[in-house]
């Protein structure tokens, strides 16, 4: 992502917390959103986590919240908050790049306090325009999103969360919400794009630049 942006001054920067807000005057990219890993077998890669470094399970979504083509766990500790995900079949982004390229990072999300204006930032300065800037609702509220790539198989994705109040992203639940399945990896019980849930807005693709 960096690669793209010349000027220093708009590199992610680290935060406290995910939650926190993007410092005044932080640019385009204000902080480190999400680390999204594709794996095998979701369930198992969040227990190892877990017992490993201490992260706690905060947000799921899977067949049971209306995403049908993967599972994911978002894990959290301290400042960090990784999105572990694994396909249900072979339909789906996250299949395909199982697939294609074996486990490892599907998407890094940067938070940023402005998508519209981080995506033509980074897009006229050499980025690739993945997805356009779009919003995903729920009863939490709205997540204004869009994606830009590199030319290889991760994408950067753009979050702002300002207005959402929700465990994660829109169609993804609260472990205790979402009954036993859900409330551990322990036990394992959503749209092909990548872990960031359904979306409404323009269709996916690049636009002419």
């Amino acid at each position: 992502m960096t690669a793209h942006i010349a000027n220093t001054r708009y590199a992610a920067r680290p935060c406290a917390s995910p939650e926190a807000p993007p410092s005044a005057g932080a640019g385009p990219l204000a902080a480190t959103d999400a680390l999204v890993l594709a794996v095998r077998d979701a369930r198992r890669a969040a227990r190892h986590y877990r017992d490993a470094l201490g992260m706690r399970c905060t947000a799921y979504t899977g067949p049971e919240t209306g995403n049908p083509h993967l599972r994911a766990y978002v894990l959290e500790a301290g400042g960090a908050r990784w999105v572990v995900g694994s396909a249900t079949g072979t339909r789906g982004r996250l299949a395909r790049h199982l697939a294609d390229h074996g486990e490892g990072v599907l998407e890094v999300a940067l938070r940023v306090p402005d998508v519209h204006w981080a995506f033509d930032y980074a897009v006229d300065r050499g980025a690739l325009a993945v997805t356009e800037p779009h919003e995903l609702s729920d009863r939490h509220g709205t997540v204004v999103l869009a994606a830009i790539g590199t030319g290889g198989p991760v994408r950067h994705v753009l979050v702002d969360r300002t207005g959402y109040t929700g465990p994660y992203l829109p169609g993804y639940v609260a472990p205790p919400a979402a009954g036993p399945a859900a409330a551990s990896p322990d036990r394992e019980r959503t749209d092909g794009r990548g872990l960031s849930g359904r979306r409404s807005g323009r269709p996916e693709g690049g636009r002419s630049r």
